[in-house]
């Protein structure tokens, strides 16, 4: 039936119906492109989508990532710091680190980056070099599960100090002694003991020169002597720091004071010089009463030289009138009197204080200046090194008078021309610009103390042989 129907339509209409289907076929074809086409655009757009997310959650777990390896480093550091280098630590942040979203690998590559290598507990990584392995010490492994126990750090100032070994010098003693006693140590100057030497080398020179002829000087003289220069220094050193506490805390030199600084106060001060003093009285009732008067008129001197420096330019004078009155004690309390020989050797022992203290007031000359100390210092000025020429002139020839009416041998002469020789090297040789110089000078004086108490001995000792060789020669001449 179709094809009848077919066959009875006009070639027109058939013609017509071929073009309309050849068109539908072709626009079908076109359609069918098309929709191709977008499908695969389509397919393409949603797979670039997919990359971009995927891209997007691999950036935002690498910032994760990054962010728990930053504290795990932190904390590491945070262990080195407190010098808990124990394996329990590392493994404590290996275990933190291993639990990261990246796992295994991601957490052993951190390990090795920050400087550590977790299958070697027994090396450290330095981070400087983080490809090559460092063995630095080994540190024993803890049971698993236990807590590593940590350095405990102690808060600041009560840190252990380094143990200093004990000597018997005077800073040491001091060094060891308890807290609450260095201030007072301080305070009588024990560990500056230069000043006790100064005080008692004139003694000596004064016992030895007081002996018989053909002895030595006595011993026991020597040690009383001794004690009681070391409490008269400690007694006029706490004097002039009660007087010149408020001067002291504007020198550079001597603003650590015990005084000065308020470690102590004038009551403590006050107790510490009531047990010089009594120490040096028991000292000097040992002695004849003459000697005992004499001692006594000596605290006038001792209580009043602080107060020179504030009135006069000449306060070294004062000073060596007052640390060379144990001369006088010591001759009186061997010959029960003064005589001549022991006021020329006091005059001797007084121009020497003032050539070293002149030397020493130099190193505060400029605070001296500003706070109107007065001293030799700044009165000679420039011309120091021609005046203390002048002083050792002085000196010596005091000496060698002393010698002379003492009947002393040649040894004595040639420890004063020994003393001389170190004044003249000492003088010429000191920078008085230089602090550190003048202290040194200034220290050097014990051992000259020293070199004249050798040669007061041997002449001393020589005397009686030379005065039997001079009896016999006589009576031969008068045969």
């Amino acid at each position: 039936m179709g094809s009848l129907a077919i066959k009875k339509l006009s070639r027109k209409k058939l013609d017509f119906l071929l073009k309309i289907s050849s068109h539908c076929r072709m626009y079908s074809t076109s359609g069918m492109c098309v929709f191709g086409k977008a499908r695969t655009s389509g397919i393409k757009y949603l797979e670039h989508n997919q990359q971009h997310r995927c891209l997007l959650n691999a950036s935002k777990q690498l910032s994760a990532h990054n962010r728990t390896h930053s504290n795990s480093n932190d904390k590491l550091h945070g262990y080195c710091n407190t010098q808990s280098t124990n394996w329990r630590d590392f493994s404590h942040l290996h275990h933190h680190s291993r639990t990261t979203s990246l796992g295994q690998i991601s957490c052993d590559r951190h390990w090795h980056n920050i400087g550590v290598d977790p299958h070697m507990k027994t090396s450290l990584i330095m981070r400087t070099q983080p490809r090559a392995l460092v063995p630095v010490v080994k540190v024993p492994q803890c049971a698993v599960g236990t807590t590593p126990p940590l350095t405990k750090k102690k808060p600041p100032g009560q840190q252990q100090q380094s143990r200093r070994s004990f000597t018997l010098s005077p800073q040491g003693i001091v060094e060891a002694a308890p807290s609450n006693l260095k201030p007072y140590l301080r305070l009588i100057r024990l560990d500056r003991p230069i000043g006790t030497w100064l005080l008692f080398w004139p003694c000596t020179w004064s016992i030895g020169l007081a002996a018989e002829a053909g002895h030595l000087p006595d011993p026991t003289m020597l040690a009383l002597f001794g004690l009681g220069s070391f409490l008269m220094r400690g007694a006029g050193c706490i004097i002039n720091d009660m007087w010149d506490k408020d001067f002291d805390k504007m020198v550079e030199r001597t603003k650590d004071r015990p005084l000065a600084c308020g470690e102590l106060n004038f009551y403590q001060a006050l107790g510490c010089l009531a047990l010089n003093l009594s120490g040096s009285l028991a000292i000097l009732l040992t002695f004849n009463w003459y000697s005992v008067a004499l001692g006594a008129s000596s605290l006038l001197l001792v209580v009043t030289y602080p107060l020179m420096k504030r009135v006069t330019f000449w306060p070294q004078l004062f000073l060596g009138l007052t640390l060379n009155w144990g001369v006088l004690i010591a001759w009186s309390a061997i010959h029960g009197q003064l005589e001549l020989p022991s006021v020329l050797l006091y005059s001797a022992c007084t121009l020497y204080t003032m050539i070293y203290d002149t030397i020493y007031s130099h190193q505060d000359k400029e605070d001296d200046l500003l706070i109107g100390v007065k001293s030799t210092a700044l009165k000679l000025g420039d011309s120091t090194k021609p005046w203390l020429t002048g002083f050792s002139s002085a000196m010596i020839t005091c000496l060698t008078l002393t010698g002379y009416m003492c009947e002393q041998t040649w040894p004595y002469y040639i420890g004063v021309g020994a003393v001389a020789t170190h004044l003249v090297h000492q003088i010429y040789t000191v920078d008085l610009n230089n602090p550190e110089d003048c202290g040194k000078k200034f220290r050097s004086n014990k051992w000259l103390g020293a070199i004249m108490f050798a040669g007061v001995v041997a002449g001393t000792l020589l005397k009686e042989k030379e005065n039997k060789e001079t009896k016999c020669d006589t009576k031969m001449n008068s045969e």
